[in-house]
């Protein structure tokens, strides 16, 4: 690392990898991200993402991306495809090392055999409902099976004959010989192997119809990688001890150490898969990678930058503490990130005609503007001035709020980057709605304030002659309480019940400054007064489609605070 360079910031993982090196009980850091390809990655993965790639790239280590697909009838190969589209797109490079859990299950299933002839494990023949009986309560021991004594030769018969397909789904497994009166649940005779006939693998065909489980797999996959840190989230704690038995009981070439951090939890967001499925398959999204969604593929099409994710990532730290992180703090990154990179441009998003009465019919000219205001290495771009213009219909108002300081009868405003105007007329249709306003331009004031007068509001504005049509998407949070499906003190809420009915608002014929017109999917700009918009890839000549990443200033807290005070008022 450099002098210049900004050293990471240290949590007790980095503490605990770096005590282990420095002690010599290995020789290189090997991580592992170790997703199941049931779903899209989402927030919560990049968390993890970071952290595994991150050590990795920090220490001079190497990190595998090792999908664990022990669980055929949810996986498929658009979601592997998907996890490492998003990695990538993160940033970080796992080279050639990129494994499947699948790729072991010949050496998965040699070390259950050895569990088995170390009377380790055996055949049970209980259903599924049977052993949750027998397994007991967090206060109440579990009771044996009556099949945990069979013999080795009849537990390698009877496996064998499982791998052959004799048995139906459910009728038999394979577990581990354990403590049934252990007051870790975990470690009660847990199921290592279930019958899954007639399931084709994605990786492995119609190979097996015997399947490991998770907690049999994770550990001996990070052992027959090499791997020396296996991070995880709390909710595998639990599962520690079942970790390191494995391990220590079957013939594998390194050990390694499963250290655990808490997950992420966001505000106004869930990182459910079972959730996030339903979602898709109910169709209350629009798919995986809906920009409302809190997936990487979601969060892209919404304008995310991989920078600012990371950002975030460093922001939320690396701890012990299950906490809920706050919306805002996601979204304040990618502000930065963007307020610094995105190109400005105005874009009018509830049109109204303004005519300028006193501007020469064939007269057209260009003006120029910044394309950012901090930054001159990206230009200028032009900005055509006519007669007719349209100016967003909000920003006037014939009988203004307090405060107000757009355009009002009778009263003065500045364009943005243009001349003052005075608003002359209205103009309505024959049901007396207004249509048009007509005004008049101060020619002496392009560059300058006018004189003898203070001209206090600033509104955007494009010309009509030159104006590009576009459909903007106003993309919200998906829910509208900070804890999805809580259901207040008690719990127990209908998640789908705490969406966000203005997650998505679509607004069509929208008039977006000519400098737009050659915009290609992905990119970012700042709407002047808008907020940060991207291109979607639905954009299509001669029409653009635009999506909000996010507002330019944090309004939701303030916008909740209304809603609730109009239900009070309801009351």
């Amino acid at each position: 690392m450099s002098e210049t360079a900004v050293a990471p910031p240290t949590h007790f993982i980095r503490q605990i990898v770096a005590a282990d090196l420095a002690a010599g009980k290995h020789e290189r850091l090997v991580t592992r991200f170790p997703p199941e390809p049931n779903g899209y990655l989402h927030i919560g993965h990049a968390k993890s993402i970071a952290l595994n790639f991150g050590l990795a790239q920090d220490f001079q280590g190497q990190c595998n991306l090792r999908f664990d697909d022990t669980n055929p009838n949810k996986e498929n190969p658009e979601f592997v495809a998907a996890i490492q589209a998003d990695v990538q797109w993160l940033g970080y490079d796992w080279g050639e090392r990129v494994f499947f859990a699948s790729d072991y299950f010949e050496q998965l299933y040699a070390f259950a055999l050895e569990l088995i002839d170390k009377e380790l494990a055996y055949v049970c023949d209980l259903n599924a409902e049977q052993t949750r009986s027998y397994r007991g309560t967090l206060t109440e021991p579990g009771r044996d099976s009556p099949y945990r004594e069979r013999s080795v030769a009849e537990n390698r018969d009877l496996f064998a004959r499982m791998r052959a397909g004799e048995f139906e789904d459910g009728t038999r497994t394979l577990r581990a010989r354990i403590d049934m009166a252990s007051p870790n649940i975990n470690l009660r005779d847990p199921v290592l192997y279930r019958i899954k006939r007639g399931v084709i693998h994605h990786q492995t065909g119609a190979a097996w119809c015997l399947y490991p489980t998770y907690d049999f797999t994770h550990p001996l996959s990070d052992a027959l990688e090499g791997v020396t840190h296996s991070l995880c989230t709390l909710e595998f704690e639990d599962h520690r001890p079942l970790y390191d038995w494995c391990i220590e009981h079957v013939s594998v070439p390194t050990r390694p150490r499963q250290i655990e951090f808490s997950r992420l939890n966001l505000e106004y967001a869930v990182m459910s898969k079972r959730i996030l499925t339903r979602l898709v398959a109910d169709g209350l999204v629009a798919g995986w990678d809906d920009p409302r969604m809190p997936t990487l593929a979601g969060l892209r099409r919404r304008g995310y930058t991989p920078a600012a994710i990371r950002d975030f990532c460093t922001r939320i730290g690396v701890t012990k503490a299950d906490n809920r992180v706050e919306m805002g703090l996601l979204e304040s990154a990618i502000r930065d990130d963007l307020d610094a990179s995105a190109p400005r441009a105005m874009v009018v998003l509830r049109p109204l005609k303004v005519v300028l009465e006193n501007w020469p019919n064939e007269r057209l000219d260009t003006l120029e503007a910044p394309r950012h205001p901090k930054n001159s290495d990206l230009g200028t771009r032009p900005l055509p001035f006519g007669r007719e213009l349209w100016i967003d219909r909000q920003d006037f108002a014939e009988q203004p709020p307090k405060g107000f300081k757009r355009l009002v009868p009778g009263g003065e405003v500045r364009l943005r980057n243009a001349y003052v105007i005075r608003c002359e007329e209205l103009i309505r249709d024959a049901s007396g709605a207004l249509i048009e306003l007509r005004a008049s331009v101060d020619f002496n004031t392009l560059g300058r304030n006018p004189e003898g007068r203070k001209v206090k509001g600033v509104i955007h504005w494009v010309a009509a002659s030159a104006a590009v049509e576009a459909e903007v998407r106003l993309y919200d949070r998906l829910f509208q309480t900070p804890t999805p499906g809580a259901g207040g003190e008690g719990g127990g809420g209908d998640i789908i019940a705490d969406l966000n009915p203005d997650s998505l608002v679509v607004l069509s014929g929208c008039k977006a400054e000519a400098s737009l017109g050659s915009a290609q999917p992905g990119e970012r700009f700042q709407f002047e007064r808008e907020g940060y918009f991207t291109v979607d890839p639905d954009s299509t000549e001669p029409s653009l489609v635009f999506n909000r990443t996010v507002t330019l200033r944090d309004t939701w807290g303030k916008q909740v605070a209304a809603q609730d005070s109009k239900r009070q008022t309801a009351r």
